[in-house]
């Protein structure tokens, strides 16, 4: 899977992942997606489920935009929150809905235990940390998508929406957005030699452990029997 260019943090938090980006990027729930082959059991429950974790997910952009420092951080964050609550949420809305599940039912979804840790981790880097925490603990997110969206655009088995939307120019435009956003925050408060400094083992810690819980995120979708 080639690595899509969504600047230049991105691209070394992505090699500083290591192994765990490839076990979230090439999960089996992933690889089963693309083929076609993932149980509807499992799709479903993963839908219900990804549509609890993009309501804290929402949060977090929410407070990003509090803790910006420019009006174009907070625009950022901001176009970002309503990506995710008019594109993403309505999406799980529909799909849940043609398969029998409303969306009151949607809505009492009980949070799984590895959606809670992911979800508070997310809010916890954000309320303890700065914009820059945060940043690097909802890129694997957002950037993961967009990267695993890319590998499997073009499908046209019984995932192919969800394909589309994350493949599609509108959500790539969204990373690359999201990308440019982080580089000058980086830059910004940082400076331009910013890989140089001892915040960069923090980050790139912060950036770690959301994509290893991205994978556990995997893990439960993969099994709704256990969750």
């Amino acid at each position: 899977m080639m690595a899509p260019d969504y600047g230049k943090a991105f691209a070394a938090w992505r090699d500083g992942a290591g192994e765990t980006w490839r076990a979230y990027t090439r999960h089996d729930f992933v690889e089963q997606l693309g083929d076609g082959s993932l149980p509807q059991a499992s799709y479903l429950h993963y839908l219900r489920q990804d549509y609890v974790f993009l309501i804290h997910f929402a949060r977090a952009w929410a407070l990003a935009a509090a803790k910006a420092e420019t009006l174009d951080e907070m625009a950022a964050a901001s176009a970002t929150v309503h990506a995710l609550v008019h594109v993403e949420m309505p999406l799980h809305v529909e799909t849940c809905a043609g398969h029998g599940i409303d969306r009151a039912s949607l809505e009492a979804t009980a949070e799984a235990p590895g959606n809670l840790a992911y979800t508070r981790y997310v809010l916890e880097a954000g309320y303890s940390g700065d914009f820059l925490d945060l940043m690097a603990a909802l890129a694997p997110c957002v950037l993961g998508y967009g990267e695993i969206g890319l590998a499997l655009r073009g499908n046209d088995g019984p995932y192919a929406d969800w394909c589309a939307v994350y493949g599609g120019e509108e959500y790539q435009a969204l990373c690359r957005d999201v990308g440019a956003l982080i580089d000058g925050a980086l830059a910004r408060r940082l400076g331009a030699n910013w890989q140089t400094l001892p915040r960069t083992k923090t980050l790139q810690e912060r950036f770690n452990t959301a994509t290893a819980l991205e994978v556990g995120f995997w893990d439960m979708a993969l099994s709704p029997a256990a969750a």
